[in-house]
């Protein structure tokens, strides 16, 4: 197993691109399709409440989103809010607003620095206390996202799941979707999936309130805040052919050699170096 963390987007999407080949149709041959619940209140009325209670949260959280807002400027300068497009519910893209939380300072070479170098204090701040999801009531206000649901994933994921996790995009994301109970670990991306997952195939008003309890309890956990933070093995690329998540940290070598030799590399390292190179040109 390698780690590609350090190759750029489009070369970990053609590497995607080679687990997808081998395994999706395989693993597809073996799943079980999700059941997504169609009910009363999964057509209507959790759409009311979602317009209800995001009316009644922008209102109260204006004066918090205007500090914020002056504060950010002050902090990173112009734009003050980060747009990024997400996959929403049917697969139509959307965009999610944030207060942005980094800077733009540049190496030498005018090379972005890695994020973790970029983030202010006030960022860190906005992002442990979740202050920078406040702007996302606006999407729910819109339809594009809904109070309880599954996060919304990156675009180029979309391609990489296997028929039953894409039931995910059978319902609107949401802010949060935490497990029903509590666990005393951060969450895999396998152990993510099959939870929104369950939540299309049993979304009630009963669930979302329970579930709504749930984000309360995370956000006052400083422990499972500090967990969801420091976990992860990276970016999910897709599926061996026993239907296990295949993550940037933890590559088959196959994979990584395949990518290699179609580039003209002997080894990853050499990889890494080359597109450090093209950086700094």
């Amino acid at each position: 197993m390698q780690d590609i963390t350090g190759l750029s987007l489009s070369d970990k999407s053609e590497i995607a691109e080679y687990i997808k080949r081998d395994n999706l149709e395989i693993v597809n041959s073996k799943i079980t399709q999700a059941n997504v619940k169609d009910s009363f209140y999964t057509r209507y009325v959790k759409r009311v409440l979602d317009i209800i209670i995001s009316l009644i949260a922008l209102i109260v959280v204006a004066p918090i989103n205007i500090v914020i807002a002056v504060v950010t400027f002050f902090d990173v300068g112009s734009p003050i809010i980060f747009k990024q497009k997400r996959t929403g519910k049917d697969e139509k893209k959307f965009t999610i607003y944030k207060f942005r939380n980094m800077t733009n300072d540049v190496d030498a070479n005018g090379e972005l620095l890695p994020p973790s170098q970029r983030v202010t204090k006030w960022g860190k701040f906005v992002r442990k206390t979740s202050l920078d999801e406040l702007l996302n009531f606006v999407s729910i206000l819109n339809g594009s996202m809904s109070i309880i649901g599954p996060r919304p994933l990156l675009d180029y994921y979309a391609d990489r799941l296997n028929d039953r996790h894409k039931a995910l995009y059978k319902v609107r994301p949401g802010l949060e979707c935490p497990t029903l109970k509590k666990v005393d670990h951060a969450l895999s991306w396998q152990e993510r999936l099959d939870n929104y997952v369950w939540y299309a195939e049993n979304c009630s008003f009963i669930v979302d309130v329970k579930l709504c309890f749930r984000v309360v309890q995370l956000a006052l956990d400083r422990k499972e805040t500090a967990r969801r933070s420091k976990a992860g093995n990276g970016g999910m690329l897709g599926y061996d052919e026993d239907g296990n998540i295949i993550y940037t940290k933890l590559v088959p070598d196959k994979y990584v050699e395949e990518y290699c030799k179609n580039h003209g590399f002997a080894n990853l390292q050499e990889a890494l170096e080359a597109r450090n190179e093209q950086k700094n040109d």
